[in-house]
């Protein structure tokens, strides 16, 4: 008798990330959702960037997108070292309502181990690395990876390659 070996692809399911209040959560409760993940940082030139993902997420959060935001403090110290000022920042300034994370790493020895499957899927143009604070990385319903957008990229500029993925049935 012949057996078949399953192939197991991973996903971003399959992490688990550290909530603001440093609760663990499993990716897995946004499965069936498109997903936007961002590394975040409260005090850098693209900081009003926060602006525009908000409002793509008002627009399609009823049609199952989730913006994930990861503040970063790994490119010239732009993020506060408490995660409650982030937090405070980004509701009093632009009206944040999607998720903001614990603080976390993106590249080097201690990057977790989320960013790091998400260079692998999706490198950059010149290397894998994440070159600035909001790299953005779009995933679909079924967990998988389909585009990365450079820290320039306008979150308007993402607004109809989100649209197809949410038309995408899974």
């Amino acid at each position: 008798m012949l057996f078949k070996r399953r192939v197991y692809l991973k996903t971003v399911y399959d992490f688990n990330v550290k909530m603001a209040d440093g609760n663990e959560k499993s990716l897995r409760d946004y499965e069936g959702k498109t997903l936007l993940i961002v590394n975040t940082a409260s005090k850098c030139g693209f900081t009003p960037q926060f602006e525009g993902l908000q409002k793509l997420y008002e627009k399609y959060m009823d049609r199952g997108l989730e913006i994930l935001g990861f503040p970063c403090d790994q490119f010239k110290n732009q993020e506060f070292d408490n995660i409650e000022e982030t937090l405070q920042f980004c509701q009093s300034n632009y009206g944040v309502t999607f998720p903001i994370f614990a603080k976390i790493d993106v590249n080097g020895g201690n990057a977790h181990p989320l960013y790091t499957y998400l260079k692998e899927q999706k490198s950059g143009i010149l290397y894998k690395n994440i070159k600035w604070n909001f790299t953005k990385f779009l995933v679909d319903r079924n967990g998988l990876v389909v585009e990365r957008y450079s820290p320039t990229t306008e979150p308007r500029k993402i607004e109809d390659d989100v649209v197809k993925i949410l038309q995408t049935k899974f």
